[in-house]
């Protein structure tokens, strides 16, 4: 009975993974900026020999060695594990920008539209892998890293990383392509709205849980 929990919840997490990843497919497409966690891999990606899903990949390495380097001791070895849930995100985030490539919004209008799908999607993705409660995505690992070395609030610790993303492929797109890229009002709009649409999509999800991983 364990390990078929074990198993539901592992499901449960990779269903969250392929979300996500569609939803940064489609804020990529609709060209309006990524999500903040998106931002710089794919800032990297226009100017580096690397696709989103392995710029993705490279990111969340230091993620994980900051995670070891901030908590030491209380460091749990099990956050490990976010290297491989990386690898695969990574790999899912390029076969969903391959499987999107075609999807071309014409108007700005439509670009919206696929930001708000975006949005909704990598919200709902989020809310799979938070009530897996497997293992987190680097991004969400550093964070929850940094307040309990720190005594932060997550709300606020989480506004401070995202910013720093957002600052960091900034000054990067500045630096080598000579213009912003990446981060537009798509940007803010998912910096605001994907934790409203998790938090929203929590409620449901924590039922189905109660019920079906427990």
């Amino acid at each position: 009975m364990k390990y078929l929990l074990l198993v539901k919840r592992c499901l449960l997490l990779v269903a969250g993974l392929v979300i996500m990843a569609f939803g940064v497919a489609f804020s990529i497409q609709a060209g309006l900026g990524t999500c903040p966690i998106s931002s710089l891999p794919y800032v990297l990606s226009l100017f580096a020999p690397l696709t989103v899903g392995t710029a993705t990949i490279a990111l969340h390495i230091p993620l994980i060695l900051l995670q070891i380097l901030v908590l030491r001791r209380r460091y749990d070895p099990v956050q490990l594990l976010q290297l491989p849930v990386a690898l695969v995100f990574g790999a899912l985030t390029d076969f969903s920008v391959w499987a999107l490539q075609a999807l071309t919004p014409s108007t700005y209008l439509m670009q919206w539209m696929f930001c708000i799908m975006g949005i909704l999607l990598v919200g709902i993705g989020v809310s799979f892998e938070v009530t897996a409660n497997v293992v987190t995505l680097a991004g969400e690992g550093i964070v929850l890293a940094l307040c309990k070395a720190f005594s932060l609030k997550f709300a606020n610790a989480k506004v401070g990383f995202d910013v720093t993303l957002v600052t960091l492929s900034s000054i990067l797109s500045l630096l080598f392509l000579g213009h912003l890229a990446g981060v537009r009002e798509g940007t803010v709009a998912a910096a605001i709205f994907v934790g409203l649409t998790a938090k929203q999509v929590n409620r449901p999800m924590q039922a189905f849980a109660r019920r079906h991983l427990v």
